[in-house]
């Protein structure tokens, strides 16, 4: 018989029973959040046209998507591909159902999107995303930027994150293009907004050299690194933003646009959680505005938990009606190795099941089922032991799948009173509903 090999292939996040429900239970409390700050929840197609995913997406997406390769002919034969976001898709999706949609259109889509690049330490290939996007029909107030940022801000203050928590890092793109246009290096944006976005991976003496590479003279590279350097709060940032006498129509725009998302933060009291950062370009080119990404302090190692920004022009592929949009993602498949690493989630405390039903004999097996229907009714997940092992061995059982657990013997049937046993701290006690 062939040996096959059952591993997981790399970049495949999977989970024992245990891990898993505590996955599910972060992924509720987050999808829980965004349904407060009233976004609709929708699902779009895993698949979808390569040339719908790679319209507008830019960057390094055509060398990581994931091609679907089909061994028979379909009525819809087009080139497909798995997603690697939701916001494309989306931007598919609006277009399609627009007479059916309220503008602007707020909604959430969580599930499983695909990268492949590279499998390493906190970074999937196959990873499950919990985003919120807000859609517009014409114009889209900044006031829908900070709505976006505050939403996720509320979704992970759920979760138990190590340390001092998270921060959510806030920049604009109009900035640095409106930077390199008054420098008359637009021939150079793509490159430079990649050298920036990859800027904290690397030596600092490997982007100097990138900058370098590109020939776009000693001065300009001051320029942009000066640039990049600032960071703070609104008052510090704005501050010297301005100090820098451009008076780039798009850098200037930039700078209001930044002031405007930051005061409403602060304005709702989270001017703890955020900071400006020149270093925030985010590395797809479908954005236009606001862009954040949020880390966690005490590991700076893990990348981005969370990121999204503005996209003015992401629906413009496919209508031509202006549909200005702003969203962001939270990784959670990336965010979960973190707490699991890190000493946040623990297999031994989660089970996944709320109680095991165990018949001492098969004559019990009928009153048990009984018992496990008004359980279930009641709103409990319950399991029924059927293995015909011993009483022991069937505890044993129980106390690795369920937080409690009901024996069902002859004097229980004939009562019809049961005791229920905490499997954590051993005591039993009258099970009433």
């Amino acid at each position: 018989m062939k040996k096959f090999n059952t591993s997981p292939i790399s970049g495949m996040q999977e989970l024992l029973p245990g891990l898993q429900t505590e996955f599910d239970r972060l992924k509720a409390g987050i999808e829980e959040a965004f349904h407060r700050h009233g976004y609709q929840h929708i699902e779009t197609p895993t698949i979808d046209r390569t040339e719908i995913l790679l319209a507008k997406a830019g960057g390094d997406t055509e060398k990581q998507i994931y091609k679907v390769v089909k061994t028979a002919e379909t009525a819809d034969d087009a080139d497909q591909a798995l997603r690697f976001d939701h916001t494309v898709p989306l931007a598919r999706y609006t277009v399609e159902h627009t007479n059916d949609l309220a503008f602007p259109f707020k909604v959430t889509q969580v599930g499983r999107n695909f990268r492949g690049e590279r499998a390493q330490k906190g970074r999937f290939r196959e990873f499950y995303q919990c985003d919120v996007d807000v859609i517009g029909w014409g114009k889209l107030p900044f006031g829908y930027d900070a709505d976006v940022i505050s939403t996720l801000i509320d979704a992970l203050k759920i979760l138990p994150l190590p340390g001092d928590g998270f921060l959510v890092r806030i920049s604009n793109r109009k900035l640095l293009s409106g930077l390199l246009a008054s420098m008359n290096l637009e021939q150079h944006a793509t490159d430079i907004f990649s050298i920036i976005d990859h800027a904290e991976k690397v030596p600092t003496e490997a982007t100097q050299k990138a900058f370098t590479d590109l020939g776009i003279g000693s001065e300009n590279v001051v320029k942009i690194t000066t640039f990049m350097e600032i960071r703070g709060s609104r008052k510090d940032v704005v501050g010297k933003l301005l100090a820098l006498e451009n008076s780039n129509e798009t850098f200037v725009a930039g700078v209001n646009e930044l002031a405007i998302v930051l005061e409403l933060l602060e304005g709702q009291g989270l001017g703890n959680v955020i900071t400006a950062d020149m270093l925030i370009v985010r590395g797809l080119d479908y954005y236009t505005g606001t862009v954040f990404e949020t880390i966690v302090p005490d590991h700076r190692e893990i990348g981005s938990i969370c990121g999204g920004g503005r996209y003015e022009n992401l629906a413009g592929n496919y209508n031509t009606q202006a549909m200005p949009g702003v969203g962001g993602s939270i990784g959670l498949t990336r965010l979960f190795y973190l707490l699991q690493n890190y000493g946040m989630v623990h297999t031994s405390e989660l089970k996944p099941v709320d109680i095991c039903v165990i018949p001492f004999g098969e004559s019990e097996i009928p009153a048990a089922n009984k018992l496990a229907e008004k359980l279930r009714a009641a709103g409990k997940s319950v399991d029924l032991e059927y293995a015909g092992k011993g009483l022991g061995d069937k505890m044993k059982y129980a106390g690795r799948v369920a937080n409690y657990a009901i024996v069902v013997g002859e004097n229980e049937v004939r009562s019809g009173k049961y005791m229920i046993k905490d499997l954590t701290t051993g005591e039993s006690e009258e099970l009433v509903f």
